[in-house]
């Protein structure tokens, strides 16, 4: 069991925790939830030993192992495969022994241990995990350095979930997924066999994955048993419940004061003055859940509405390369209060097609018509960069209003999110939610027709979402979205495109039929490793089309399998050996059986993979003619 015993957290001078007790259950899953900058990720720090306590302790089991998302994404010449099989540090350690080990006795607990660990089996637990968040067999066999910053944080990701370790920490590990992603790590988390903390804002993950909700509201933590809408409910009629004490007592308090007042001064009523104000002294203020000021976010309407369809795109080909377009006879189109979603694994084409739709890459074939004056306002997360970290926001939006007064410039910087004296603070100085609020209130400033909106979310907090969501709604215009928010895409799209095999076409259902595809989809991938000619159906995601593809030659086949047969050859003659100790059925008849099932497993491995060296010779022979 984790215990968090009284305690305090501070951190630069700023009391983030104050005196707080949790208990967290072995097995629990927990989603930790909190504004951003109130101190998770800094109690996730506390809990691995990084900081110390103000007050009080956090005690766990001696022997649990904590893992958590590593900071920096691994880089190095090793595979995919093999950077996720290394995290289970034991295995790799027996693995390792067991190749120079010649005690039989030593070779029997090495092989007995491998058999409790499953170990025969990782290589295809880990494949199943590296397929679930998106990779494909033959991107598994390529070495890290070939992918992208956010593909190998992917990776990180798979490591941390294949060591299984006893307390998982997840720090908003969405933001490096995409919609498909997201899903299956939603299923994997909610059947995750031991203890998991997972800091997230995504409201379909804290009602989908887990059972408990802890909160960090003002420096206490506050801890329910139960998914994240049971918890938004009981804090809702909490706040309702001490909204209607706090008058009720307000009223009281005021009637005694006033009693106070008349009499006090009167010889005849000054005792019962006096027992009045000692039952004021005693009536303490109710301390209420106060709700969290979120600020609305607010889309300014067109001027005009244009007569559908306001783009039509006809048989286009787009993409970067004239010879490898990502997108081939693309038709589709839009209509002004259109509300779709794109969905499909990252690298298929979906920031291409609202690249294309925003005007921002033309096409090599086809035709797109837009309608005349259509105004289009684009939000990528990597515009964040092009702020003027030395400028405020009212400064930006001075900018775009150069002779306005003052008092103009400063209503819309409110209407933006940012009054008062927040419209004055540097860009440097906002948090990430604060600085996508401003980037969607500077992008969509003139009221456009259209409004296209690729990872809105990242950095917004659980309140913020709910507030985009119904920005979106409220806006009259078409709106066209790239969200790995489920949330988002249910309360607000009426379509969904499915970007896949270099084509755009309409998903007929709902995200949860989506989700049913996708799940049926990664799951028949990674339970066979013969995915050379598998062709997925419409619904069916597939590794990026954008990263260069890379297939691994029939001679290096052959040689991954001949050295997978040297190297399963070589246990199974170390197994032989350990079971020919003489009195071992006698003296240990449970090691003995241990280990008769992991040499039954070895040699169903080494039939694997010598029929891999089999087909891979053929296929070699077929083609050396």
């Amino acid at each position: 069991m984790l215990t968090l015993t009284d305690i305090s957290i501070r951190l630069a001078g700023r009391l983030l925790i104050d005196q707080s007790s949790v208990q967290i259950a072995p097995g629990a899953r927990v989603g930790f939830i909190g504004r951003n900058g109130a101190g998770k990720s800094t109690l996730f720090r506390a809990i691995r030993g990084e900081l110390a306590t103000e007050t009080g302790r956090i005690t766990l089991p001696p022997r649990w192992r904590i893992g958590s998302l590593a900071q920096e994404a691994p880089n190095g010449p090793e595979t995919l495969l093999e950077v996720v099989l290394a995290a289970d540090v034991e295995r790799a350690a027996l693995l390792l022994e067991a190749e120079t080990a010649h005690d039989p006795h030593r070779i029997a607990d090495i092989q007995t241990r491998l058999v409790d660990i499953d170990a025969h089996s990782a290589p295809a637990r880990a494949s199943a995990i590296l397929s679930g968040l998106g990779f494909s067999a033959a991107d598994q066999a390529r070495s890290c350095s070939e992918f992208s910053g956010g593909w190998r944080m992917r990776v990180a990701l798979a490591a941390t979930l294949f060591a299984a370790p006893d307390l998982l920490l997840l720090d908003e590990p969405t933001n490096y997924l995409d919609l498909e992603g997201t899903m299956w790590l939603e299923d994997h988390l909610a059947n995750y066999p031991r203890t998991v903390i997972v800091i997230s804002h995504d409201r379909d993950l804290l009602d989908t994955s887990v059972n408990e909700i802890l909160h960090l509201d003002r420096g206490r933590l506050v801890h329910f048993r139960g998914s994240y809408s049971a918890y938004a409910d009981f804090r809702a009629n909490k706040l309702a419940l001490d909204a209607k004490n706090a008058k009720r007592d307000e009223a009281r308090r005021k009637h005694l004061q006033d009693f106070v007042d008349r009499f006090k001064a009167k010889a005849t009523k000054a005792r019962q003055a006096q027992s009045r104000v000692k039952m004021l002294e005693k009536m303490k203020p109710i301390a209420p859940l106060v709700a969290d000021d979120t600020p609305e976010i607010n889309f300014p309407a067109p001027e005009k509405t244009l007569s559908p369809p306001i783009i039509a795109v006809d048989n286009v080909a787009v993409g970067y390369d004239p010879k490898h377009p990502v997108l081939r006879h693309v038709t589709l189109r839009i209509d002004p209060d259109d509300r779709i979603a794109l969905l499909g694994a990252n690298g298929n084409g979906k920031s291409t097609l609202v690249k294309l739709l925003a005007n921002r890459l033309a096409p090599f074939s086809g035709s797109v018509t837009r309608a005349d004056k259509l105004s289009i306002a684009y939000f990528a997360q990597h515009q964040l960069d092009e702020l003027n970290e030395d400028g405020s926001t009212y400064d930006h939006v001075r900018k775009l209003m150069p002779d306005a007064p003052e008092s103009r410039i400063r209503a819309r910087a409110g209407a933006m999110g940012f009054s008062g004296k927040a419209a004055d603070t540097l860009v440097k100085s906002l948090s990430g939610g604060e600085k996508a609020r401003l980037l969607l209130g500077l992008a969509t400033f003139y009221g456009p027709n259209m409004i296209i909106l690729d990872e809105p979310t990242n950095h917004l907090d659980i309140d913020s979402r709910a507030a985009l969501a119904e920005a979106i709604n409220d806006f009259p215009g078409a709106v066209i979205m790239v969200s790995h928010d489920r949330y988002l895409i249910d309360a607000c799209a009426d379509r969904l495109w499915v970007v896949a095999d270099h084509k755009v076409k309409q998903f007929d259902g709902d995200l949860d039929d989506y989700r049913r595809a996708v799940l049926s989809s990664r799951g028949a991938r990674s339970g066979s490793s013969e995915t050379k000619d598998r062709k997925a159906d419409d619904s069916a995601i597939k590794a990026p089309a954008s990263r260069p593809k890379k297939t691994v030659s029939l001679k290096q086949q052959i040689a991954d399998a001949e050295a997978e047969i040297d190297r399963i050859t070589a246990i199974i003659e170390k197994i032989d050996a350990a079971l020919a100790i003489p009195d071992l059925f006698t003296r240990d008849p449970k090691q003995a059986a241990q280990l008769s099932t992991a040499r039954a497993n070895a040699q169903a491995a080494l039939q694997a993979a010598e029929e891999k060296w089999l087909e891979a010779s053929a296929a070699q022979d077929a083609a050396q003619g």
